[in-house]
């Protein structure tokens, strides 16, 4: 399967409910790297490279999120492989 980038904006109430920390667990766990961060709209945005199944498997997971999130939608934008990032990191 092909590797791909995966840009997400994540909508409803996502942020102070550990969001982020649990989107970069499963990434992590999925084996991918990218970055995720607050936005001022109250959304949470993420950035994400790998194997596209594994990318679909956190599409997935963010369309749920943890527990005390309450996920309205997911905006995605899918792109080509970049190979930017070493890592999945949450950004300030």
């Amino acid at each position: 399967m092909a590797t791909k980038q995966l840009q997400g904006i994540v909508r409803g109430r996502v942020q102070g409910v550990f969001f982020r920390a649990s989107l970069q667990r499963e990434a992590r766990r999925l084996g991918l790297t990218g970055w995720t961060k607050n936005l001022a709209d109250q959304s949470v945005e993420f950035v994400a490279e790998g194997e596209e199944d594994k990318l679909r498997e956190l599409l997935g997971w963010a369309g749920r999120g943890p527990s005390a999130a309450r996920v309205e939608r997911v905006e995605t934008r899918w792109r080509g492989y970049q190979g930017d990032f070493i890592d999945f990191r949450i950004l300030e």
